[in-house]
């Protein structure tokens, strides 16, 4: 998440920091069991949000969040998944690859307090790219901004052509089932 106060890296699991090739500190953290499938709908664009329960994160990491939250800075703030194969010991290994760009749209604290002290957890709503496509006054982008607005999400990825293929739609005829 680059959040106003800085970059925040999360790596999914449980241990200390991990610090890689670049010197960047990624700090663990815990996704919830139905993580994994609600990444992969928000990648193929079955999912008009990602929410994300993030839990096990350390106090310092918390606070810099809070902080931001309290600002009112969070909001819009970009958020990346990155995935990384690992060898056989489980170390990183080649270069990260961006899976997943979006904005966080919402983020709510919840925290929990027993003997062992406080527990919080942080859950993140991040819109993606296909939630992107209206504008805030409601209207839809045209062919040219939503290239460009695919281009800036998802530079790796080819041109994003769906504008131009719905007007040839409106004469076909949608035949289902067809026995």
């Amino acid at each position: 998440m680059d959040l106003p106060s800085g970059t925040i890296r999360f790596w999914d699991g449980s241990g200390g920091p991990f610090v890689d090739a670049d010197g960047e500190i990624y700090r663990s953290c815990v996704l919830t069991e139905d993580a994994l499938a609600q990444i992969e709908a928000a990648i193929n664009a079955e999912a008009f949000t990602l929410s994300l329960v993030l839990s096990g994160i350390d106090v310092d990491t918390s606070n810099k969040v809070w902080e931001d939250y309290q600002a009112g800075n969070i909001v819009g703030s970009p958020f990346r998944i990155l995935l990384q194969k690992c060898d056989d010991r489980e170390q990183p290994v080649g270069n990260p690859i961006t899976k997943f760009t979006g904005t966080v749209s919402n983020l709510n604290f919840v925290d929990q307090a027993s003997d062992t002290g406080i527990n919080s957890t942080i859950q993140v709503d991040v819109a993606n790219r296909f939630t992107l496509r209206s504008v805030t006054n409601g209207s839809v982008l045209s062919d040219v901004d939503q290239r460009a607005r695919a281009k800036v999400l998802n530079p790796a990825l080819a041109d994003d052509r769906f504008c131009e293929r719905i007007p040839g739609l409106k004469d076909r005829t949608i035949r289902w089932p067809n026995w």
